[in-house]
This record gives structure tokens, C-alpha cells and sequence, in this order.
């Protein structure tokens, strides 16, 4: 099994990337009170801390996989798996952002559609990630591993990719707002490797 060892580290490391994206839904704290901006910011983060558990406990879960020397087709399972609960999770996030509709500042609306967006094309992503290892032959050790080399190099392109409009979103006062929900700080909080 010493064949998908490196790979596997690969994966890893560029997963523990991906949840970076994550840690964007979390401002810092500020006294300054916008009842309205507060209960938006409540909504948003009550709605999307599950999500950050999900992702974190789907990231956990291929670490722990991958470091486990495990056979290529226990890996199979594991990764496709968790890039179904990540393609959820971000999909449900997006489906929050939306229903919570625009924060009370200026370009609101614009900001929020641009950060749906996002979630959505993130979500997209893990998605054709979960049948890019779907389609892996696990019975070749050396095919199983160049195909999760492309997997790898597939997650590090959007770990690195993607957070600008959630970002965005929470510039300024959203960020402030949200940086006081306990649920935004616990999500902010989630064991992530290295962020």
C-alpha cells in the first residue's frame, strides 16, 4: 500500500486548504449595535455553523483516511463521500446566504448574490471532484495514484480560488455583526489543519 502514501499526503495537505474557505464566514467582535444587521447576522450563522461542522468532519475524515495507509478503495469511499458532504454542505450555505436575503448595508443585495454564487459554484466543484474519484480504477495501484494526484491538484486550485465575494459579504459592519453570534465564532473555531 506504500504506493498511494505520498498521494495521499498530497490530498491532504490540499484539503486542509479547503477549509480556509470556511473560516470566511466569521468576523470580529464589535459592540456597536444594528439590531437589524444583528438578527441577519443570527440567521446567517445559525443556519451555516452545521455546514462548517460537516465540511470539517468531511476535511477530518479524509485526513484520517489518508494517513491510515488505507487501500485504494477504502480511499474511494472516504473521498467521495466526504466531497458529497462538502458539495452539500457549501450548497446549503448558499441556500442560507439566500434566504436571509440582503444584509441593511450598502450593496447589500449585490453582495449577497455575488457570495450565493460562490457557494454554489463551490459546491458545483466538490461535486465534480465526488465523480472524478468515483471514476478512479482502484484496482491499479499506479493508475488510482495518478488519479488522485489530479484530484489533489483539483482541491488546491480551489482552496486557493473562490472566497473573494464571501469576503465581501462580510466586510465592515456584516463582519462585525457576525463576529459577535457565538455560532459564527464556534464555526470560526473548527479544527482546520492549517489555515
Amino acid at each position: 500500500m506504500e504506493g498511494t502514501n505520498p498521494v495521499n499526503k498530497k490530498l491532504a495537505a490540499a484539503l486542509s486548504g479547503g477549509a480556509v474557505l470556511v473560516l470566511a464566514l466569521s468576523g470580529c467582535s464589535s459592540d456597536d449595535g444594528n439590531k437589524k444587521l444583528d438578527d441577519w447576522a443570527k440567521k446567517v450563522c445559525d443556519s451555516v455553523q452545521p455546514q462548517s461542522k460537516k465540511i470539517a468532519d468531511a476535511n477530518a475524515a479524509i485526513q484520517k483516511e489518508t494517513s491510515d495507509n488505507s487501500s485504494p478503495g477504502d480511499v474511494q469511499k472516504t473521498d467521495s463521500k466526504a466531497f458529497k458532504d462538502m458539495s452539500d454542505a457549501y450548497k446549503s450555505m448558499g441556500d442560507s446566504v439566500k434566504n436571509a436575503g440582503a444584509p441593511p448595508v450598502d450593496d447589500g443585495k449585490k453582495k449577497t448574490d455575488d457570495a450565493v454564487k460562490e457557494l454554489n459554484a463551490i459546491s458545483k466543484s466538490y461535486g465534480d471532484l465526488k465523480k472524478q474519484v468515483d471514476g478512479l480504477d482502484t484496482k491499479n495501484q499506479a493508475d488510482f495514484a495518478d488519479g488522485l494526484k489530479d484530484v489533489a491538484g483539483e482541491l488546491d486550485k480551489l482552496s486557493k480560488s473562490g472566497n473573494e465575494a464571501l469576503e465581501k459579504l462580510q466586510e465592515g459592519e456584516v463582519g462585525k455583526a457576525m463576529g459577535k453570534q457565538d455560532s459564527c465564532k464556534s464555526a470560526s473555531a473548527t479544527p482546520s489543519g492549517k489555515s
